[in-house]
């Protein structure tokens, strides 16, 4: 003969304890609900602030490629003074030997450009 299953079956046990563990379960399932919110939230969060450092990150790079072009630009000014001021030399040289007009050549820097302001004006004719 085979022995009863009938103790064994979910109707058998009594509702009080039934209960209380589906509470429990339910509680703790709620609870692991949370956590798994919290831990999502967090992680989205990181990853919104992992972009941003990156964005911070490049804007660093093109800063720093800006600063030497910068630092290469700076570098070139004393050789273009140096240019400037052995043309202005070379020009007043030309002058003196021309026989015209004499310009004393200015110290390095007072004049980078000289602008025929006399030819542009309308009043004045060039003879």
């Amino acid at each position: 003969m085979r022995h009863s299953v009938v103790p064994n079956r979910a109707s058998q046990v009594s509702s009080a304890s039934h209960a209380n563990a589906s509470a429990a379960a339910i509680a703790k399932l709620l609870e692991k609900k949370k956590e798994y919110e919290g831990v999502s939230a967090l992680e989205r969060a990181s990853s919104l602030y992992l972009e941003r450092l990156e964005a911070l990150g490049d804007d660093c790079e093109t800063m720093a490629k800006a600063g030497e072009v910068h630092g290469q630009v700076l570098a070139q000014w004393p050789k273009m003074f140096q240019i400037l001021s052995q043309f202005l030399e070379a020009q007043g040289s030309h002058e003196a030997k021309g026989g015209g007009e004499i310009h004393a050549a200015p110290s390095t820097g007072q004049r980078l450009v000289r602008i025929p302001i006399e030819e542009l004006q309308p009043g004045t004719e060039k003879s």
